[in-house]
Order: structure tokens, then C-alpha cells, then sequence
């Protein structure tokens, strides 16, 4: 239940530290988050202005994926990895207009996440929200409530977008990633966005504004957001920042890097497909 001032906290939380799922939601102009998730996104403010544009650029790259996994690929389930609240226009919207018995599991460590996202999706029996943490990809894939909703026998779509950032490289996050690739069926494809490093003076202002607000959100050189996905191949058009990424036309005509606004040079995306 919300309060005019935010949602309302499950007892015993503490609301005085920001998360990333609350803060991306306030930069998306959401209402679940509390006054230190709007400070944490002020804080994002202060150094990149458009940060509310990235969001919502991620979002809808999010939404070009899917719609790509769905209709062109033919994926028909999701596991969407720190998933944030499914308030704004998120994973199973974007799938189940294509493909209403699309299944959808949210996965995010942030328990206002579960409460709120379990009423959201209420009368949604095909997608669910659980709570669990990257950092114990096992623990994710022995959850019975997600066996009992996806077969792992048949491809999945594992989504980490816009969470590698979160973790710092020496927490060797691709080999979380690895765990659960591994005990994906062949034909299942990985979906990643992540902040990039090209030498760009916002792109460091958006790794100072995450780290001051959140402690985390390093930026990386395309090469090694490269390494993500793990030597899976790359569908076309392969990795490129959101504006130039259009995965169902990847022939299609695109901006040129140089026309972009130099806050569509702060995010890349990509999706691998595993044979």
C-alpha cells in the first residue's frame, strides 16, 4: 500500500538507504521509492542532467529486445535478473502483447520489489516476482517457485539489464552469469545493457554519480562488456549504444555515434544466443 509519500514499507525495513531498483524507479518519474531513492536520484541529476533519459532509454531498450526475443526469436519465457519494479513498461508487457502466454519470473533482491510487484501482478497468472540475489545464482536456479514457472528444458531468455554496473569486476560477475547460462537449455539467448567507457566526459560523470549515491556503477570499455556475454555470438547488429540498436532491423538506417546526444553514449546493449 502507498503513502503520499511512497509506498509503504514492509515492517522492520529500512527505507534510509537508497536501492538501485527504488532509484531507477524514481528517475523513471515512478512512485515507489522513498525520499532517499529521490535523493539518490537527485544525486544522478547533479552530475548527468538526462539521466532520467537514460532510464527511460534503457527501459525502452528493454522493450526492443523482448519484442525481438518474442516475436523473432521465438522466446516464450524470461528470467529478468534485478528487474526493478514492474511499474513502468517492463518485461512481460512487452512479451505477452506478442505472446499472451509468454512467462515471465522477476528476480531482484530488494524486498519492496516482491511485496509490491506480487500485487501488481496479482491477476497476472503468468509472470511472477521473487526475491533472490545474482551473487547466488545457484539459489536462483534451485528456487522451486521459479522451476515450477519455467522450463529449463526449453530456451529461456536470461535478462541482466542495466545491472552489471552494480558490481565491481573484482566480484567476478560474469561467472555468476556463467552459472545459470550453463544450466540453460541451447537456443536460450543472454540479454545485457551496461554503462560504457569511450573516453567520454559524461560517461565518468554517470560512474561518479553511482558510486556517490549508490556505491557502485563503474563504467566499462566496450571490449569488456563484450566479455559479458560470455563468447556466446552476438545477433545482429551485435553491441552498440541504445539509440543504434535495433535488434529486429539490424539493417535498418541508424544514427551515426558522432549525431548522438552525449547521453546516448553512456549505454550499450547486445544479446547472445546459445547454441
Amino acid at each position: 500500500m502507498a503513502t503520499p509519500d511512497g509506498p509503504e514499507a514492509p515492517p522492520e525495513f529500512d527505507t534510509s538507504q537508497p536501492t538501485i531498483a527504488r532509484v531507477y524507479d524514481a528517475l523513471l518519474g515512478g512512485k515507489d521509492n522513498f525520499a532517499a531513492d529521490r535523493e539518490g536520484a537527485a544525486t544522478y541529476l547533479k552530475y548527468v542532467p538526462d539521466a532520467g533519459r537514460c532510464a527511460i532509454e534503457n527501459r525502452e531498450a528493454l522493450v526492443k529486445g523482448v519484442q525481438y526475443l518474442v516475436r523473432s526469436a521465438g522466446i516464450d519465457q524470461f528470467l529478468d535478473i534485478g528487474s526493478g519494479l514492474p511499474t513502468q513498461k517492463n518485461t512481460h508487457q512487452a512479451a505477452q502483447e506478442i505472446n499472451p502466454d509468454a512467462k515471465v519470473v522477476y528476480v531482484d533482491k530488494d524486498p519492496i520489489v516482491l511485496a509490491h510487484g506480487r500485487a501488481l501482478l496479482a491477476t497476472n497468472n503468468s509472470t511472477i516476482v521473487v526475491t533472490a540475489d545474482l551473487r547466488d545464482p545457484q539459489s536462483i536456479l534451485d528456487n522451486e517457485e521459479i522451476k515450477n514457472h519455467l522450463d529449463y528444458s526449453r530456451p529461456v531468455a536470461l535478462m541482466i539489464v542495466g545491472i552489471h554496473m552494480h558490481f565491481h569486476d573484482d566480484e567476478k560477475p560474469d561467472e555468476w552469469v556463467r552459472t545459470i547460462m550453463n544450466q540453460l537449455a541451447p537456443g536460450s539467448y543472454l540479454f545485457i545493457t551496461d554503462f560504457v567507457d569511450t573516453g567520454e566526459p559524461l560517461q565518468k560523470a554517470m560512474e561518479q554519480a553511482g558510486l556517490e549515491s549508490l556505491g557502485n556503477g563503474w563504467i566499462r570499455t566496450p571490449e569488456r562488456i563484450e566479455q559479458h556475454f560470455l563468447g556466446l555470438p552476438l545477433v545482429p547488429p551485435g553491441m552498440d549504444f541504445l539509440a543504434r540498436w535495433f535488434p529486429e532491423d539490424p539493417e535498418g538506417d541508424v544514427p551515426d555515434v558522432e549525431d548522438l546526444q552525449p547521453y546516448q553514449r553512456i549505454l550499450m546493449a547486445g544479446i547472445a544466443k546459445k547454441g
